[in-house]
């Protein structure tokens, strides 16, 4: 009798401690959230008229098509910033910051997004190759993206080429990361849109 009396305090138990995981105030606290600011982009060069022009949601593979912060420790090794996350899949932030970037030139006579109705001059297709921190001597934001401009009249690709770039990581909590992350993409960014435009 007393093992089972036993057995029923130990099960009451559990399903108290299960219980509080859902009280108001018990459960995991919020996690920070970030963005990608929109970057600066020179504004001078030459009008294309009435160019239009498609800003596709870039490729990548499963680490980086969602809203975590990816930590690498080596070259097979990563895994995510805890208590972090970005505002949205990133592809679809780096597609909506690069279509701002674009629009900001004030060169051309469009910039938008696939199901918005353009007539389409040109797509700039995207590749997130890397978008991550590397750990272990020091800190580092690396950003990699591979960046097609494709002529959508007859299929062409006018021009391609890998951006890298990498910023230090400095301070503290998780907003450093991103804060990193930010000033590597901004970068990629300043070169990527008047190489694209040059080759429209």
């Amino acid at each position: 009798m007393m093992r089972f009396r036993t057995q029923g305090i130990v099960l009451g138990l559990a399903v108290l401690i299960s219980g509080c995981a859902a009280l108001p105030g018990m459960g995991p606290g919020p996690l920070d959230t970030f963005e990608l600011t929109s970057p600066d982009v020179p504004a001078a060069g030459r009008k294309l008229g009435r160019r239009q022009v498609l800003i596709a949601e870039p490729a990548a593979l499963k680490p980086l098509d969602s809203e975590n912060i990816v930590i690498r420790s080596s070259a097979t090794s990563l895994q995510y910033l805890a208590g972090a996350q970005w505002s949205d899949r990133l592809p679809k932030i780096v597609q909506s910051r690069l279509a701002e970037a674009f629009q900001s030139s004030g060169r051309l006579g469009g910039v938008g997004l696939p199901g918005q109705g353009l007539a389409v001059d040109y797509q700039i297709v995207t590749e997130i190759r890397a978008f991550e921190i590397r750990v272990g001597q020091g800190e580092t934001a690396h950003v990699e993206l591979a960046v097609k401009v494709l002529d959508d009249r007859n299929g062409v690709v006018r021009a391609s080429k890998v951006f890298t770039a990498s910023a230090p990581v400095s301070g503290a909590g998780n907003h450093r990361f991103a804060d990193a992350l930010d000033r590597a993409f901004a970068e990629i960014a300043s070169e990527l849109v008047p190489w694209a435009l040059r080759a429209m």
